[in-house]
C-alpha cells in the first residue's frame, strides 16, 4: 500500500487531538473528509487503524503507519525547505524528555533550538523509564530514556547518568533523626507520579518497607520547592541539589546512599539534517552529565 499524505495527516491529527472533529479543526476540512480519508486508508490497510474511543487512539497497525507519518512529514519539511526556504512551513520536532532533564541538562537543548529558524519543538514530557513506548507508538521523533535497547528502527546512543541523592529539609531532618540515623520506615515521602519509583527503589535497598504517607507533585519545579518546604524526604538530581546544599535550604539524608539513572538519546534511523542535527544539540547538553 502507497498512503496518500493526506490521510497519514489525518491520522496523526486525529491522534494527537483525541477526536475526528478536532482533527477537522486542526486540518481545516470537516469532519466528514477526515472520516473519509481514515476509512480509505482503513480499507487500504485491511484492519482498524483507529479504535473510536475518547479520545480515539490508534491500534497497532495504526502505529505503524504512524511512525511512518510522523518520519515522511520530517521529510516532506525538509525537503520542501531545499527547494524553497522562503514558502516552507514550520518543521516539527516531537521529543520525549523526563521531567528532571527537562528542569536542568535538557535545558541547554532549548536554548539551541531557539536559534533554528522555522523549527518546531514539541515535548513530551515521560518518565525516562517509559519514554521508549513513544517512539514505539510514533509519537516523537526522540526520547531521552533509560532504556539501553533500541526500539526497533531506532538508534540508541548512551548520554551520561543523572545522580540523584536523598534530601529533606532541615526541619523535617531534625524531626525524623534517631540516633546517628533517620526513620527511613516511617517518614513521608514525595514522589513525582505513580511512575515515580526512584524513592522506594532507595527504601528497598535501605532494607526498610514502602513509607506510609507518599505525597504526590507532579511538577519538576513543585516537586523541589514541596522537598525544600519540608513535605517529605525525596532523591533530587544533584544539578538542582547541589546549590540548596551550598545554601543550607536542603540536607542530605546519607552521604552514601545515591541513586544513579544511565539516560539514553534514541532517534529514528533516518537520514534527516534536522535530526542530527539535534542529536547534536542533546549531546552537547549531556555533557553536563556524570
Amino acid at each position: 500500500m502507497r498512503p496518500h499524505p493526506d490521510q497519514l495527516d489525518a491520522l496523526v491529527a486525529i491522534v494527537e487531538t483525541g477526536t475526528f472533529e478536532a482533527a477537522a479543526r486542526q486540518l481545516h476540512v470537516t469532519p466528514s473528509a477526515v472520516s473519509q480519508r481514515i476509512r480509505a486508508l482503513e480499507s487500504a490497510a485491511g484492519q482498524v487503524l483507529v479504535r473510536r474511543s475518547s479520545p480515539c487512539t490508534a491500534t497497532p497497525a495504526g502505529e505503524r503507519l504512524l511512525r511512518l507519518a510522523r518520519q515522511t512529514s520530517l521529510l516532506y519539511a525538509e525537503a520542501a525547505e531545499a527547494l524553497d526556504a522562503a514558502a516552507r512551513e514550520a518543521v516539527e520536532l516531537p521529543v520525549a524528555v523526563n521531567a528532571d532533564s527537562l528542569a536542568t541538562w535538557f535545558r541547554a537543548v532549548l536554548a539551541e533550538v531557539a536559534g533554528w529558524d522555522g523549527v518546531s519543538l514539541r515535548l513530551h514530557v515521560e518518565d525516562q523509564a517509559y519514554s521508549a513506548d513513544l517512539l514505539r507508538r510514533g509519537d516523537v521523533l526522540g526520547a531521552v530514556t533509560s532504556d539501553p535497547v533500541a526500539v526497533q528502527g531506532c538508534a540508541v546512543e548512551p548520554l551520561g547518568t543523572l545522580r540523584y541523592r536523598p534530601a529533606a529539609s532541615p526541619e523535617f531532618a531534625e524531626r525524623w533523626r534517631r540516633g546517628r540515623g533517620y526513620d527511613w520506615d516511617r517518614m513521608p515521602v514525595v514522589v513525582f507520579n505513580e511512575k515515580d519509583a526512584l524513592q522506594h527503589e532507595l527504601l528497598a535497598a535501605r532494607g526498610a518497607g514502602p513509607p506510609p504517607v507518599v505525597h504526590r507533585v507532579p511538577t519538576s519545579h513543585d516537586f523541589h520547592e514541596a522537598v525544600r518546604l519540608g513535605l517529605g524526604w525525596a532523591v533530587i538530581p544533584d544539578p538542582q541539589l547541589d546549590p540548596d546544599l551550598e545554601s543550607g535550604r536542603l540536607v542530605l539524608l546519607s552521604r552514601r546512599t545515591r541513586v544513579d539513572v544511565p539516560l539514553h538519546w534514541q532517534r529514528w534511523r533516518l537520514d534527516s539534517p534536522l535530526l542530527a542535527r539535534l542529536t547534536a544539540a542533546v549531546h552537547a547538553a549531556a555533557g553536563r552529565l556524570r
